[in-house]
């Protein structure tokens, strides 16, 4: 891995708090309508499947609008959805699309803005086992059913007939808050696992039959990346910059593929290509040899009405810019770009913000 990933530890705390202070220098274009000379702070919350990027893209943003103070809290898309029902947010970021219910306890509404695809990997610590390890959708979902105990169990091992599994117990690691990345990995569960969807389904947080939590993409990495044996689920990014193992997975076409910026990019454009007005879509377990069926997107979730109208202007601004020209940022950090279809949308939709 290179230099440009140092910064970026295990050690990050489930619920980092990011904050791009108002100073820099002015750098390109501005926009009159955010271009004050007057300090204004933006308070957002939620997934910690997109912090890596907005914490890059944030900070570029700071360049362009010193006077502009973000402050994004990586608490899981769960805390998100509950600060910004609560009103104590300027707006949530979340991996799992709101319900008509969560929508509808909203005082303000809310408008989804997709701002990033991106892929989750199955992450493992199996000593001797560096690269190789395939998963079929069979048995992924065997192992966090808990009818999988063991990595030397012959299901595995007749998918891995190259690889010494050991007899060693499984421990499934999943997310103890409420997350979107949980939201992406049983969304793909249940569509590939029938038992799973009748026994455990598909939510930003459920009851899972085996395993232990970690809290946060990061804790979930941490927690893997500690226990022998173990096995969970994490954003892409966070498996690459902590140096952890993922797994190949079996894909709708019989492909084992791995997770990668290039599957991520193949959803993306598969997504604009159907995207409903409100943008509100799984992309899971899509066709296509070079697909992979963990990927999710992530929503901006900003409310339809906001009382201070310069402060609605520096938000829809700052988000304009996150789905356009920050999506420069994307790919270095393993996340799609957002098509210029869903972008469209998304212009749309922000029109609609009063």
């Amino acid at each position: 891995m290179s230099k440009k990933w140092k910064w970026f530890s295990i050690g990050m705390v489930a619920a980092m708090t990011v904050v791009v202070s108002a100073c820099g220098s002015n750098q390109g274009e501005t926009s009159d309508n955010s271009s004050s000379s007057k300090e204004i702070t933006i308070t957002a919350a939620g997934s910690t499947f997109v912090n890596p990027l907005f914490s890059k893209m944030f900070s570029e943003y700071n360049k362009l609008h010193p006077e502009i103070k973000i402050n994004y809290q990586s608490i899981g898309s769960g805390g998100g959805v509950k600060q910004l029902t609560e009103g104590t947010i300027d707006f949530a970021a979340s991996d799992a699309f709101m319900s008509d219910e969560e929508i509808g306890a909203v005082k303000n509404g809310v408008v989804h803005i997709p701002v990033t695809v991106g892929a989750e990997a199955i992450i493992y610590n199996i000593d001797g086992v560096d690269k190789g390890l395939k998963l079929t959708q069979e048995t992924i979902s065997d192992i966090y059913l808990g009818t999988i105990k063991k990595w030397n169990d012959p299901k595995l091992k007749a998918d891995n007939p190259d690889l010494n599994l050991p007899d060693l117990e499984i421990t499934p690691v999943y997310r103890s808050d409420g997350s979107g990345t949980t939201a992406i990995f049983t969304d793909y569960l249940s569509t590939v696992s029938p038992e799973w969807k009748e026994k455990v389904g598909q939510g930003k947080s459920v009851q899972f039959p085996v395993g232990v939590g970690g809290k946060g993409n990061e804790g979930v990495a941490g927690q893997v990346k500690q226990t022998p044996g173990s096995i969970g689920y994490a954003e892409l990014a966070y498996a690459e910059n902590n140096h952890i193992n993922y797994a190949q997975l079996r894909n709708k076409d019989g492909k084992f593929v791995y997770p990668s910026l290039e599957a991520a990019t193949i959803a993306a454009d598969d997504a604009a290509q159907n995207m409903p007005a409100d943008t509100r879509v799984s992309i899971v377990e899509k066709a296509g040899e070079k697909a992979y069926g963990i990927v999710g997107i992530s929503w901006a979730l900003l409310n339809t009405n906001y009382a201070d109208a310069t402060k609605k202007q520096v938000i829809t601004d700052l988000i304009k810019w996150v789905y356009r020209d920050g999506q420069q940022y994307s790919e270095p950090l393993f996340y799609a770009k957002i098509p210029d279809g869903i972008a469209k949308i998304n212009d749309d939709n922000v029109a609609k913000i009063k």
